[in-house]
């Protein structure tokens, strides 16, 4: 079939030493107009002065051991040691403060931000970055009633600039459905993280041009079934503070731990929890449902000074104190995961009457804990008791969100129903605000507040119309009292009474 063969060969003149054809061609263009024209210049001008000569002086330290200077500091000396100890122990100055900036009494509106496309849809979110100048804005709907078919944004200010648009944000990244909660990265100005409706875990890179996803879990068989509620940055525990891995609870009853891969752009699975029913108070299990069914998570807080510890609210009203590093009951058999997901919870709240949309650990107390949620009422528990110490009803409607200030241990916001933003100080009343403000132009409900961590003056509200105001706090709710730590532990020894 196939045999050897021998072939003539083929010869090929080189062509390339030949020379080439070239022609000249002119084509008629415009004449160039050219102006000039004198500016001003700035003159300056060159001038001497006379100065003296500096002159290094010596000095002599002279030793005074002369009788008459003995004689009087024996005479004086025992009566300003006694005035001296007296003053040690003398409360005239406690909670005298220095100020000396020209004080600012007033609670007022400075920004008004929205994002036209998207007035549609409610403020789900609001963070700031990790330098305090950039303000972002997650918009969702948050009561679906069916399939999400929403389009939706995150949207970024830098308000550091000197003109802020208020309609035209800095920087607008588009979603095919809503984004629930985000969360800027406490050391990357620039990255966010996100939670979708659709239970897709993203990070971005606002500083990029183009393509700024940085890692996603996708819809996998280890991302959440139901809508992310929240997203948290958590130390991990291996990298001495330096590397951070993502936390994200959802309507599912998961609590996952992600690990960022760049590299891939991916986020893998570390490790998980998940809220069972047997967790709550036997007043509240439905007899019907087994001990292991799953209960959906509605927030999440983080303690400052042990980031193992954790609080979790829940759409029965459930609050529970939970360690990461306990491994209590494991989930049913319908729950699918590649990592082991048992119960977290060690302790568990009086219940709200209703779900629950906000809780916040204290950042001066470890075990303060405060919470909101639809029973009209905002709480204060400690995490050594089941009852709340400090229980307020401001009659506003729904609560949706209550944070702590980072910067005044007894002073706490609230956003409510009925639009409004609530301003309550422990020290000065502890059912009555100090400030009541209109957050929303149109009453909406005011979905979400958020202190600035590093600009303490300012706090941000965003409400149901998709209109976010950022507020400048007065001193007095920025600035922190002397002794108010003590007072603030003097609350939280209630519990023990």
């Amino acid at each position: 079939m196939f045999a050897d063969e021998s072939l003539d060969p083929v010869e090929f003149g080189s062509a390339w030493r030949k020379e080439r054809l070239v022609s000249e061609q002119g084509c008629q263009t415009r004449d160039l107009q050219t102006e000039e024209s004198e500016v001003q210049a700035i003159e300056r001008a060159d001038v001497e002065i006379q100065t003296d000569l500096g002159v290094d002086l010596d000095y002599d330290i002279e030793q005074d051991d002369s009788p008459e200077l003995a004689r009087f500091l024996a005479k004086v000396a025992p009566e300003m040691c006694k005035q001296l100890d007296q003053n040690s122990r003398s409360h005239a100055f406690d909670g005298y403060d220095i100020n000396w900036d020209e004080e600012n009494l007033a609670v007022s509106s400075i920004h008004t931000l929205s994002y036209p496309e998207m007035e549609q849809l409610n403020v789900t979110a609001l963070s700031w970055n990790s330098t305090g100048s950039v303000l972002a804005a997650s918009y969702g709907n948050l009561n679906h009633e069916d399939w999400c078919t929403h389009k939706s944004a995150l949207c970024t200010w830098n308000l550091d600039r000197r003109t802020v648009e208020p309609n035209k944000p800095d920087t607008v990244i588009d979603l095919a459905s809503c984004l629930m909660c985000i969360s800027f990265h406490p050391l990357q100005p620039s990255w966010i993280l996100g939670g979708t409706f659709d239970g897709e875990v993203i990070v971005w890179d606002t500083s990029k041009d183009t393509d700024m996803i940085v890692a996603t879990t996708g819809i996998g068989d280890d991302s959440h079934r139901e809508p992310v509620s929240k997203v948290h940055w958590v130390q991990d525990p291996g990298s001495k503070g330096k590397r951070y891995n993502i936390c994200s609870v959802s309507s599912d009853g998961k609590i996952l731990i992600w690990k960022m891969d760049q590299q891939h752009g991916t986020l893998k699975l570390k490790d998980g929890h998940i809220l069972l029913t047997e967790s709550l108070p036997r007043s509240m299990r439905v007899r019907a449902k087994r001990g292991d069914q799953e209960m959906g998570v509605t927030c999440i807080s983080f303690s400052k000074e042990d980031s193992e510890t954790f609080v979790i609210g829940s759409e029965s009203g459930g609050l529970f104190k939970c360690s990461s590093n306990f491994r209590g009951t494991p989930a049913g058999r319908n729950v699918t995961c590649s990592v082991d997901l048992r119960s977290p919870v060690t302790f568990t709240l009086q219940p709200h009457h209703g779900p629950v949309y906000s809780v916040d650990l204290s950042p001066y107390h470890r075990n303060l804990v405060l919470s909101s949620g639809t029973d009209t009422t905002a709480r204060i528990y400690s995490m050594l008791q089941a009852q709340p110490i400090v229980t307020i009803e401001p009659g506003a409607g729904y609560l949706f969100s209550a944070k702590w200030s980072p910067v005044r241990p007894l002073v706490f916001a609230v956003a409510t129903e009925d639009g409004q933003l609530l301003l309550y100080d422990l020290k000065s009343n502890q059912a009555t605000p100090v400030h009541k403000l209109p957050a929303s132009p149109t009453k909406q409900p005011v979905y979400t507040l958020q202190f600035n961590q590093h600009q303490r003056q300012l706090l941000a509200t965003g409400d149901g119309a998709g209109v976010i105001q950022v507020w400048q706090l007065s001193d007095d709710l920025s600035t922190q009292q002397p002794k108010e730590v003590e007072t603030l532990a003097e609350v939280a020894e209630l519990a023990s009474e």
